[in-house]
C-alpha cells in the first residue's frame, strides 16, 4: 500500500529505460543463438525478473550488471514442470518460449499463464500458429506441452486481428523454420519492428512490406546480438499525462518522438503543451500543463499506429479534468474500463456504454462489453483508498490519487505497478511528489 497525498503538481525529471513490451522479448530470442547475447538499457521491473526466471531453469546463464543484460544460451536444456510452475500465473511471456525451445531441443511447456485481466487475451491464435508450423500440442492438468517430432516449416498465416502477442509468435518461431512464412495482417508496434531488428542482427531474414505482410526466410543458425532496447514509451505517456492531470511539468529523458506521435497529437488536442529535444544522447519530451483550460476530445484506441490501448488509462484521467464532454473508445481489449468505478469513487463524472462510441463499429459492438467510456469535466478529484485492477490501470490511480484533494491509500502497487515501472517511487518522490509507505510495527 502507498499513501498519496494529494494537489500537488509533478515537476522535474524522469528517466525512461528499454520498453517493458520489447526487452521481455528480446530476452526470450537470445534463446535462439548459438552465442551470448547482450541486451542495453534493461529496466528493473518484475516482468525481467520473471524472464530471467524463465531463462535460467532452461539452462541460460543470465547476468546484470547496471541496465546491461548478458544472456549465454548454449547450454539449453529441458526444465521440469515444477520448476517452471514457479512462475505460472505471473507473466504471460512463457509462451513465447515455445518456438524458441521447439528449435533448440525439440519440446516446450507452458504453464497456466497470467498477466493483467483486461480482457479474454486466449492463446488460440499462440497454439493455432504453432500447430500450422508443425508443432503437436497436448495439455493436461499441469499446463501445455508441446513437441515438434518432424521439426518446424513455414508456414502462409493470417491473423483474425493483428494482435501483437501472436506477431512476436510467429516471428520467433519462423526464423528457424524450414523454408519462408508470410505473416498477414501483422501486427507493426515499434516494439515489434524493434524484435525484428534484434532477430535480423543475429541472423534471421526478415522483410516488412506493405499492408502489414512480413515475410520470413527461415536459416540453420542464428547467433548472438548486441542491442539497446528502444524507449518505452508507454511509461512516457504515463508521466505526460501525470504532468497534465496535476498541472505540472515533467522532462521526460529517453522519450522519442517517432514513437509517440499519435499520443502527441493527443496531447495537444487535449490542451497540453511539449517540446522535444533531439539530443541523441540526453534528449527527450517536457510535457506540462499551459495553465490555460483542457479541452475535451472523442477518441478511440486502435492497433498502431493508432491511440494504444496502454494509454488510454492515463489519458482517461487527464480527460476528468478537461471542459466539457470527452469520449474514449476503447477497439483493442473488452474489459479495459474496469479501474473507473474507483475514480468514480474519487468524483469523477463517467459513464460507461457497450454501444461503439465517438467511432467507427468495432468487433466489441453489440457483445455487450462495456468498451466505451463518456468523461464529463472537470472533475474535482478528492481522496479515496483504491484498488489497483492492472498494470496500466494502476498508475492512472497514482495520477488520481497526485490530483485529487486529501489524502489516498492505493492497494496493490507491489503486484502491479513493479511489473512496468522502474523505481516508481523514486521517479515520484523527485518530482515532489507527497508519498509515503505505511509505517509497519
Amino acid at each position: 500500500m502507498l499513501i498519496i497525498h494529494g494537489g500537488t503538481p509533478l515537476e522535474g525529471e524522469v528517466q525512461v529505460r528499454g520498453a517493458k513490451n520489447l526487452v521481455s522479448k528480446a530476452m526470450v530470442a537470445a534463446l535462439l543463438g548459438t552465442s551470448p547475447s547482450v541486451l542495453r538499457s534493461v529496466p528493473a521491473i518484475r516482468d525481467v525478473e520473471v524472464v530471467t526466471g524463465l531463462l535460467r531453469v532452461h539452462g541460460v546463464d543470465v547476468e546484470l550488471d547496471g541496465d546491461t543484460l548478458y544472456m549465454d544460451p548454449t547450454s539449453v536444456e529441458s526444465a521440469g514442470v515444477e520448476e517452471i510452475n514457479v512462475h505460472a500465473g505471473t507473466s504471460r511471456i512463457p509462451i513465447l518460449l515455445c518456438g524458441p525451445l521447439l528449435h533448440r531441443l525439440g519440446r516446450a511447456f507452458i504453464p497456466d499463464l497470467g498477466g493483467c485481466n483486461i480482457g479474454g487475451r486466449p492463446i488460440d491464435f499462440h497454439l493455432d500458429a504453432l500447430r500450422e508450423f508443425g508443432a503437436v500440442v497436448e495439455k493436461d492438468a499441469a499446463g501445455t506441452h508441446l513437441s515438434a517430432p518432424n521439426g518446424l516449416h513455414g508456414i502462409r498465416y493470417e491473423l483474425e486481428y493483428p494482435s501483437v502477442g501472436a506477431t512476436e509468435q510467429v516471428l520467433l518461431t519462423a526464423v528457424m523454420a524450414k523454408g519462408t512464412t508470410e505473416l498477414r495482417n501483422a501486427a507493426i508496434e515499434p516494439e515489434i519492428i524493434d524484435l525484428i531488428c534484434v532477430l535480423q542482427k543475429m541472423g534471421a531474414i526478415i522483410k516488412v512490406h506493405t499492408n502489414r505482410v512480413i515475410e520470413i526466410v527461415g536459416v540453420d543458425e542464428l547467433k548472438g546480438y548486441r542491442h539497446r532496447a528502444l524507449p518505452d514509451r508507454i511509461e512516457a505517456a504515463s508521466w505526460a499525462s501525470a504532468a497534465l492531470a496535476t498541472e505540472g511539468s515533467v522532462f521526460v529523458r529517453g522519450a522519442l518522438q517517432a514513437d509517440m506521435m499519435t499520443f502527441l497529437n493527443v496531447f495537444r488536442s487535449i490542451g497540453g503543451a511539449y517540446e522535444v529535444d533531439d539530443d541523441p544522447v540526453d534528449g527527450g519530451i517536457r510535457f506540462w500543463h499551459p495553465g490555460t483550460p483542457l479541452k475535451p476530445v472523442a477518441l478511440e484506441t486502435d492497433v498502431h499506429p493508432g491511440l494504444m490501448t496502454d494509454w488510454q488509462q492515463p489519458i482517461v484521467v487527464a480527460l476528468t479534468q478537461a471542459d466539457g464532454l470527452s469520449i474514449m473508445h476503447e477497439t483493442v481489449y473488452e474489459n479495459r474500463f474496469g479501474y473507473t468505478s474507483e475514480l468514480r469513487r474519487m468524483g469523477a463524472n463517467i459513464e460507461l456504454y457497450s454501444d461503439c462510441l465517438g467511432g467507427t463499429p468495432c468487433r466489441w459492438g453489440r457483445r455487450n462489453f462495456l468498451h466505451s467510456a463518456v468523461i464529463a469535466g472537470p472533475s474535482k478529484l478528492h481522496a479515496a483508498d483504491l484498488q489497483i485492477p492492472d498494470l496500466r490501470a494502476g498508475f492512472s490511480h497514482l495520477i488520481a490519487a497526485m490530483a485529487a484533494e486529501g489524502t489516498s491509500r492505493v492497494y496493490g502497487v507491489d503486484r502491479y505497478i513493479t511489473r512496468g515501472y522502474e523505481n516508481f517511487e523514486e521517479k515520484l518522490l523527485g518530482l515532489g511528489a507527497k508519498i509515503e509507505r505505511p509505517v509497519t510495527k
